[in-house]
């Protein structure tokens, strides 16, 4: 095949579960590089195709996934980035890819959550860092196990050229991960970072024996609440009804792998923030992006009870009991148009 046809090279940016999951999609398509900091695990993706720190040892990786940790190796070869570090390094990484990267490269970020200090998107974040290139992101529910693992599963890439996503999107397929596009980055973007914060709150409730209907009442009320800010902010009603919102709020409520559900089952228990996260080997992004989302609700004048609960637990001493009774004691209105739960 001449260099003219050939597939773009993707390198995704960070070793965790779900980037070496998005990584082994790519490379289903072509040679993929990943890079990642821990040499271990490099080495556990290059001689075992496996990443057994994050994904277990079921999962297998295609052999033409190859991991690094040259940062300019990986840099410089890139035909498309995508981004796979948490929220809290987001920048960092991108300041170090801007001394090396090509003009143009598009940057798709997998990151649900948003800047803490600045209350960015990933993709504006992009715009400050990366100007000129291209910037979207991939989410849906997607459970990283299981879909290394083969069970079907979908998302929606968000880019604001609809030809360029539909060019990307096909690079995010197999026949058992379907790949939607969209143009509602900000959305998208949204959906991803507030739906963290809502299976927290569910999480709450099942350490408190809530039952199925509760959650429901919860899961739906907060894709309600979700729209509200996400409207406010630009983004499109219909996004937080698709993958992105509906589909990977139920996912992260109702899953035993759910890092955000976990950390609220975690707070029912008595435990501390503090002690949650010291416990676990990957990041929970609700937990930063309570406080974040309180600050748009403020400026954006939203009454978000379900939010502002799990805000007053986790930053303000607040008990899973008080913030259960806090919801309850809002009035229930209209259920579109009113503002409270």
């Amino acid at each position: 095949m001449s260099s003219a046809h050939r597939e773009p090279k993707v390198v995704v940016l960070g070793g965790g579960s779900w980037g070496t999951t998005v990584a082994s999609i790519c490379a289903r398509r072509g040679d993929t590089l990943q890079w990642m900091r821990s040499a271990e695990t490099a080495a556990d993706v290059n001689e075992n195709h496996r990443n057994s720190a994050y994904l277990g040892d079921e999962a297998i990786l295609p052999d033409s996934l190859r991991a690094t940790t040259d940062f300019s190796e990986a840099a410089h070869c890139a035909d498309v980035i995508v981004m796979a570090v948490p929220s809290h390094g987001f920048r960092g990484v991108l300041e170090e890819l801007a001394k090396e990267l090509r003009p143009w490269v598009p940057v798709v970020s997998l990151v649900k959550g948003l800047e803490q200090g600045t209350n960015l998107r990933m993709s504006q974040i992009v715009e400050e860092v990366l100007p000129g290139h291209p910037a979207g992101i991939l989410a849906g529910p997607n459970i990283a196990r299981e879909v290394a693992e083969g069970y079907a599963a979908a998302a929606v890439l968000a880019m604001p050229d609809q030809n360029l996503a539909a060019n990307l999107a096909r690079l995010f397929r197999t026949k058992r991960f379907r790949t939607y596009t969209t143009d509602d980055v900000i959305g998208v973007e949204m959906a991803g970072a507030l739906k963290n914060v809502y299976a927290i709150a569910v999480g709450m409730g099942y350490s408190l024996g809530i039952g199925e209907n509760t959650r429901a009442m919860v899961m739906s009320r907060a894709v309600r609440e979700m729209s509200k800010l996400g409207e406010a902010v630009g983004g499109q009603r219909d996004t937080f009804a698709g993958l992105a919102g509906m589909g990977d709020l139920i996912v992260t409520c109702t899953s035993q792998r759910s890092r955000n559900r976990h950390v609220g089952e975690q707070l029912g228990s008595g435990k501390t923030v503090e002690e949650i996260i010291a416990a676990m080997n990957q990041v929970a992004e609700g937990v930063k992006a309570a406080s974040v989302i309180m600050e748009f609700a403020e400026e954006y004048g939203l009454n978000m009870p379900i939010a502002r609960e799990v805000d007053a637990v986790i930053n303000h001493e607040a008990s899973v009991e008080q913030a259960y009774r806090g919801l309850i004691a809002e009035n229930p209105g209209h259920e579109v148009y009113g503002s409270g739960f």
